[in-house]
């Protein structure tokens, strides 16, 4: 680790020139219940410009509960095209609302694919009412950020598994790494192309990046925040003092996403 460039780029400048960073899970705008300082678009580049975060794909919390807001996403991305990128949430507490969500999805500008929150819209992601999204998202070659947990009923890594193999060619991320579950969620991140471990909280649990890399490899992982509810500088703590190597680092922290995200950019 002493060795390491990123290492002492980010110690002795809080961020690293040679290693950007891509939050691949972050949400926009205020959210019920909590306060959070730094929700507007301005606020989060602020933050992302203090440890080195080039880009952030984010959700907006306001369409987490009403799918009207996604629209909103738009004008964040007109604005901010460098910075940012987008997810279109899909709630499937509406299924009468999702053919319309999709084709207003499929007109809009800086959205790279749907975000599903099963364990709070309480439908299974393998339930018929996501079909119509997951369907799109395979036809197209679309990203879907996929909230996950272990042994969740509604989104664990054995759920994930199953659309995974039905939508070969849609590219899934596993928000949270399906907490708490390790072992399975890196196998099906191991053996399905088309799956990826998201990092949000899950690298706060000691061992498990060094984990994942050694048996899924770092091509397989994606960093990721929940910006504004946790700060950057955090997570890129503990992937940079993770025991891996430089390039285990730059692939974490942006190169597997640059790849995802080129169509899109």
């Amino acid at each position: 680790m002493r060795s390491s460039q990123i290492v002492r780029e980010f110690m002795e400048n809080g961020k690293s020139k040679t290693c950007p960073v891509i939050d691949m899970h972050t949400h926009l705008g205020p959210y019920q219940g909590i306060y959070f300082p730094n929700p507007s678009p301005e606020d989060m580049i602020r933050t992302m410009d203090r440890c080195g975060v080039t880009m952030a794909v984010s959700s907006s919390h306001a369409a987490l509960i009403d799918s009207r807001e996604n629209i909103k996403m738009v004008d964040t991305v007109k604005r901010y095209p460098d910075r940012f990128r987008a997810y279109w949430v899909i709630n499937p507490n509406y299924p009468e609302d999702i053919e319309e969500e999709i084709r207003q999805f499929s007109k809009a500008e800086g959205f790279v694919g749907f975000k599903f929150l099963s364990d709070y819209h309480r439908y299974p992601v393998t339930s018929p009412r996501y079909e119509p999204a997951l369907k799109y998202a395979d036809e197209h070659g679309l990203i879907v950020l996929l909230h996950t947990w272990g042994y969740s009923s509604y989104d664990s890594p054995k759920l994930v598994e199953k659309i995974a193999v039905r939508y070969p060619n849609a590219v899934f991320l596993m928000g949270h790494s399906g907490y708490g579950e390790w072992e399975k969620a890196i196998q099906v991140a191991r053996d399905n192309l088309n799956v990826y471990l998201e990092l949000t909280a899950a690298y706060a649990v000691n061992g498990v990046i060094e984990w994942m890399v050694r048996e899924a490899g770092s091509e397989k992982i994606l960093f990721g925040t929940d910006l504004p509810w946790f700060d950057p500088h955090y997570g890129i703590g503990c992937i940079i003092f993770s025991r891996i190597t430089d390039e285990d680092r730059h692939n974490i922290l942006h190169r597997n996403a640059e790849q995802l995200l080129q169509r899109f950019i």
